[in-house]
């Protein structure tokens, strides 16, 4: 943005910088209009429907797919750094008590930051892309053991060792739930974990570019990213849009509750999306994922999407608004066993990969992001030099 001589901004943006591109990228795109998102090139919901975690995994690090042997090396690898050094071990059962109500999310962020001091993750200004690749890997793989282990502390349980025989989303299951998922619903979390990788210059991947390019280490990045997550704004949805779905209660409820908030003016949980102008493909692809399960859930959840289409193309004619990815994200992890409070944990789980791939692409660059603010508070009085 153009600054004039008098330092205010020449040049008015969106508020929240809505739609302003602020850098290049090659990590991928969402395009709103056309109802479609890609990592590096490839559909996201194909890789979604295709491919298993740690391939989109090494995608977004490595900037390609991975053959055969190359998906071997790297689940192995990842799969080894899934265990915690003995000193973060020991200090989460008081990270738990200390995090309280505030969640096993609030957790991971004290938790990702000691385990960067105890890994010596350096300031990614002072290391090479090897290094900063490395820091992100062993980042990644350890969230899901920290996460799962600070919610298991919260409630009197012991942590669950992680698992290398498992995969990425099969061994969070079986962390958090202590059984072995079967394998319908590992590969329906793998398949919400993966449209959830990446989706553009969000909150916190923003953030986590921001932190980055003050050249700050990786663990500090993905704490920001973290809290920008935890905003309900932002990450907090997938479990408030099943609530909507608890509130509605029966079938022959859903076109009274609804009018009633349309017309008081309430925001829908679960509905329209600040890019999408179509039906959000992540909704679509996880809507088909639910239907796999079937059940008295998915049906009044498919039904009661029918109907809130409806009533808003009536009440709010001209407005396309469907549903987005945290309704049918909230059915899939309910039929799945995941608690409703480890909805956003599990959100950072899938998303941890796409803050790693866009630190990485940030600290390529050496130009610290330092934006503008326009004053508009009481005028100041007139500067007057200092007398020498």
């Amino acid at each position: 943005m153009p600054i004039n001589r008098a330092g205010s901004t020449s040049v008015d943006v969106p508020r929240g910088l809505a739609g302003v591109v602020v850098t290049h990228t090659e990590l991928g795109d969402v395009r709103g209009l056309e109802g479609f998102y890609h990592y590096r090139q490839y559909s996201a919901v194909e890789l979604a429907q295709t491919r298993g975690f740690e391939d989109v995994w090494h995608l977004m690090i490595n900037g390609g797919l991975p053959d055969a042997a190359q998906r071997s090396a790297f689940t192995a690898r990842t799969a080894r750094l899934r265990w915690l050094p003995d000193e973060v071990r020991a200090v989460l059962p008081a990270i738990a008590r200390a995090s309280g109500r505030s969640g096993p999310l609030s957790g991971l962020r004290t938790a990702l930051s000691l385990l960067g001091a105890r890994e010596g993750f350096l300031p990614v200004y002072d290391i090479d892309a090897d290094r900063r690749r490395d820091d992100t890997i062993a980042a990644t793989a350890a969230v899901p053991t920290l996460v799962t282990a600070l919610h298991r502390l919260a409630r009197g349980l012991e942590p669950v060792e992680p698992r290398e025989d498992l995969s990425y989303a099969a061994n969070y299951l079986y962390m958090l739930t202590g059984a072995e998922p079967d394998d319908a619903r590992a590969r329906a979390v793998e398949q919400y974990l993966i449209s959830t990788i990446d989706h553009g210059f969000n909150a916190s991947t923003f953030s986590a570019r921001v932190i980055t390019s003050t050249g700050a280490d990786v663990a500090s990045a993905l704490a920001g990213a973290i809290g920008a997550l935890s905003g309900p704004l932002h990450g907090g949805a997938p479990s408030r849009a099943l609530d909507t779905l608890d509130a509605i209660g029966t079938p022959d409820r859903i076109d009274t509750w609804i009018r009633e908030r349309v017309l008081a003016g309430e925001r829908i949980m679960g509905f329209g999306h600040p890019v999408y102008r179509t039906e959000d493909p992540r909704s679509r692809m996880l809507r088909g994922v639910a239907q796999r399960f079937g059940g008295p859930l998915v049906d009044f959840a498919i039904e009661v999407e029918r109907r809130v289409e409806a009533i808003l193309a009536e009440l709010k004619p001209g407005r396309e608004l469907h549903t987005n990815v945290e309704f049918y994200a909230g059915v899939v992890m309910e039929l799945c066993g995941i608690p409703r409070e480890m909805f956003t944990p599990t959100f950072a789980a899938g998303r941890v990969v796409g803050w790693s791939a866009n630190i990485l692409e940030q600290a390529q660059d050496p130009k610290i992001i330092r934006p503008a603010a326009r004053y508009v508070g009481p005028t100041p009085p007139v500067a007057v030099p200092l007398m020498a």
